[in-house]
């Protein structure tokens, strides 16, 4: 079994904890920048940051799978880390100041299948998936700026 990994990152134009912020917020911020890959959103306990459990389906290279994910937060206000409570699957985001803007990076990893199935999982999973986190991260960018202008107009 070998571990299958993928990562986007990006600048995103906002104070960095602000944009983490966003990110540990699952109930009001973080379902509002979610790709359509996400589906089935839902806050099952907590809601910001540490201690939160959440669920959805992801579809990603024509797959749906079903997660369920406990959320912890090893470096608060840095790092955000959403395990998956049925496999080994582990989403980690880390936003670091950048001056006035954050350095948002996504990455996941989890253990592979074996045989020709692992092996197109390892070929075509962190492909789909840096797509899905290039439009989370689009998206977390749009947000930013509109939630900055409705503040600044306020």
């Amino acid at each position: 079994m070998s571990t299958v990994e993928a990562q986007a990152e990006r600048t995103i134009d906002a104070p960095a904890a602000t944009v983490y912020g966003y990110l540990a917020d699952m109930r009001e911020h973080h379902p509002r920048f979610l790709p359509p890959a996400f589906s089935d959103f839902a806050v099952e306990s907590g809601g910001v940051g540490a201690g939160t459990v959440v669920s959805y389906t992801v579809n990603a290279g024509g797959r749906h799978r079903k997660c369920r994910m406990a959320v912890s937060e090893p470096e608060p206000g840095r790092v955000l880390v959403e395990s998956d409570t049925t496999s080994s699957l582990v989403t980690t985001f880390t936003v670091l100041p950048r001056g006035a803007a954050a350095l948002v990076r996504i990455s996941t990893s989890w253990n592979g299948a074996q045989g020709i199935g692992g092996f197109f999982e390892r070929l075509f999973a962190p492909r789909a998936l840096q797509q899905i986190y290039g439009d989370s991260l689009d998206r977390l960018e749009a947000y930013a700026a509109e939630q900055a202008s409705r503040t600044a107009g306020s």
